[in-house]
């Protein structure tokens, strides 16, 4: 009889997977990752969306300013001070200096294509060093193209410091060149077209120099340098 082969079952060990430096990832079967990976993509989408808008923003806002300055060619006023006069300059009894100045002032607007309204608001000041002499306001008025126009202001003031800063502007005019701060913060709009645009502040001040201040007389100004710009 021949020989009878016997087969013997084989015990088969679980194999563990190969160890590497990188931990295995597991994929759950259910897919409860897939909304993960969703969200991220939609805060993903949802960034580049705002960032691109944000760009063409500011592309069309940068357009239209260059459209409009081509158009308008703005150009900042002008101002300096024709004269001045000083109708009061006295010590009171109580040792105040009260002070009165006559100024004026030649507002010119340049521009073909733009106006300027002055609002109320206005703050005019003349300056002796450190010293606030006297102050007082332009009138509200619409300013055309390439209109000039003369502005007469009153200036008055009251200094408690009055034997001291009188003493100290006799020795300086003694000297024939006396210098004085005129400075100016105006409101104004600016008139575009039929286009009436925010509120600005022309700020500046006119460095003078004067060879008296005696009352009621003509005042030489010997010079005069004045720097203004406008802020928001």
């Amino acid at each position: 009889m021949a020989d009878q082969q016997r087969i013997h079952p084989v015990a088969v060990l679980p194999t563990r997977p190969p160890q590497g430096p990188f931990p295995s990832v597991k994929v759950d079967p259910s897919g409860h990752n897939a909304p993960v990976v969703k969200r991220k993509n939609c805060w993903y989408k949802c960034f580049c969306w705002i960032i691109t808008t944000f760009i063409l923003l500011l592309i069309i806002v940068a357009a239209a300013l260059a459209v409009l300055y081509l158009v308008f060619q703005p150009k900042l006023p002008k101002y300096s001070v024709d004269n001045l006069r000083i109708t009061d300059l006295t010590l009171n009894f109580d040792l105040t200096l009260y002070a009165r100045f006559d100024v004026s002032i030649i507002a010119n607007n340049p521009n073909k294509k733009i106006g300027i309204y002055y609002e109320k608001g206005s703050r005019l000041s003349v300056w002796y060093k450190e010293t606030k002499l006297c102050q007082g306001s332009i009138p509200r008025f619409y300013q055309g193209h390439q209109n000039t126009t003369v502005l007469e202001v009153g200036l008055t003031g009251q200094n408690q410091y009055g034997t001291t800063l009188l003493q100290a502007l006799q020795e300086q005019q003694q000297t024939g060149r006396i210098p004085l701060d005129l400075k100016i913060d105006v409101p104004v709009r600016i008139k575009l077209g039929k286009l009436k645009l925010m509120k600005v502040r022309t700020l500046g001040s006119c460095k003078l120099i004067v060879d008296s201040l005696s009352t009621n007389k003509f005042i030489s100004i010997k010079a005069s340098n004045c720097n203004f710009g406008l802020k928001l």
